[in-house]
């Protein structure tokens, strides 16, 4: 289980107590995640939500649009801001319920997460390796990760993915001219000899593929074909969503041809 907080939290019983503001706690250990009604979202990293019956306004840890997910009057999970912070947030919203299933919506848990599937060995491609460091510099970028091992190394771009349409999984739901670059950076690794690869989190368990929403940023999906091409590997790892954080437990194939989307959710 890899924590939905950008912090691992320590493992133990589940239980349920009452925040002091009246709202329902459900706690693992530590870590405490708040459960609340989400309002509405005021701008990329702010959003209202409702907590014990209190407005309250929320930190979203996630610049994707994700207009289909934050849907007023849907049940979310909160962690509330450090003891004696400063910031204006009281919470930060790391998940919200949509058509039946919990999603994740925080996008700074995603490295972690492939570790995590690394060392369950759901990358196949990347077995052989012994370690990896974090926070990379590459040409003009800072890649999520890098492994390293007798075989020489790796380097990985890590992406959050929410967006889900007829079993779909669907990246980037907005443009991305950073993740156009660090595509770029990717192949020109593989260039200059070494192995790379590009994850896709999926933040839920309910997708068959994933593919490039090139209605949504073409030049991304371009950017993926070429990346594909070149020889950068692609993995996209759908995860179990719990009050206890995200749980890699399967991998699906990665299309990089555009499908056809329902005009709800076009961009």
């Amino acid at each position: 289980m890899f924590s939905l907080s950008p912090v691992a939290e320590q493992e133990g019983p589940i239980a349920r107590a009452v925040h002091p503001r009246g709202a329902e706690v459900v706690e693992r250990g530590h870590a405490a995640v708040v459960e609340g009604t989400f309002v509405l979202r005021r701008n990329r990293f702010a959003a209202d939500v409702v907590v014990g019956g209190a407005p309250a306004l929320a930190h979203v840890p996630n610049t994707g649009r994700m207009r289909e997910l934050l849907v007023p009057g849907a049940p979310v999970w909160l962690r509330p801001a450090p003891a004696g912070s400063a910031r204006r947030t009281a919470f930060d919203l790391i998940a919200i319920h949509h058509r039946g299933i919990w999603v994740g919506l925080d996008s700074r848990v995603t490295p972690g997460v492939v570790v995590e599937a690394w060392r369950r060995g759901l990358l196949p491609g990347l077995s052989g390796y012994e370690r990896v460091r974090r926070e990379v510099r590459f040409g003009e970028s800072r890649l999520d990760l890098l492994f390293e091992g007798a075989q020489g190394q790796a380097y990985v771009e890590a992406k959050s993915v929410n967006l889900v349409v007829d079993g779909i999984a669907l990246f980037p739901d907005a443009p991305t001219p950073r993740g156009v670059r660090h595509l770029g950076e990717l192949v020109r690794a593989v260039r200059e000899g070494d192995r790379a690869a590009a994850a896709f989190v999926i933040q839920r368990n309910d997708a068959a593929a994933l593919a490039p929403f090139e209605a949504a940023d073409p030049a991304f999906a371009d950017a993926l074909r070429r990346a594909a091409e070149a020889g950068v590997d692609l993995y996209a790892i759908c995860c179990t969503v719990g009050p206890g954080g995200l749980s890699p437990v399967r991998t699906v194939p990665v299309r990089t041809s555009g499908i056809g989307l329902p005009a709800a959710v076009a961009p």
